[in-house]
């Protein structure tokens, strides 16, 4: 059984920077996708950043160099990096796995390439 698990959120100030943690395992070896998923109040859930067993990412364009993805296959971990965060950043971030993710080839973070997710991590940004 595959299992996923997000930690790192709180609350944070305008400007500030803000790592999350996901935590995936089930899985026998690295050959898997891993993303970052957000769902801003009031909003549908969107793709944030997310990277494939092949070390290839992709981005949201609402966070395109803000934040990065890098990966620790040692530990199973696929950590966000956010820094300049703002106010529209305010959202429940979830994390997701799943062995294919085509579209990550070009770029994209699809949520229906993914089956396996986590509870989520609140992140909020104020002044």
């Amino acid at each position: 059984e595959v299992r996923v698990a997000e930690s790192g959120g709180e609350t944070v100030q305008i400007g500030g920077s803000l790592t999350l943690s996901c935590v995936v395992s089930g899985y026998s070896d690295s050959n898997y996708c891993v993303a970052w998923f957000r769902q801003r109040p009031g909003q549908e859930r969107e793709g944030v950043a997310g990277m494939n067993g092949e070390g290839r990412m992709g981005y949201g364009d609402s966070v395109k160099g803000r934040f990065a993805v890098s990966r620790d296959n040692a530990k199973n971990t696929l950590s966000l990096q956010m820094n300049n965060l703002k106010p529209e950043d305010t959202a429940t971030y979830y994390c997701a796995a799943d062995r294919l993710c085509p579209l990550m080839w070009a770029g994209i973070v699809a949520q229906n390439e993914f089956l396996n997710w986590g509870q989520g991590t609140q992140v909020a940004v104020s002044s």
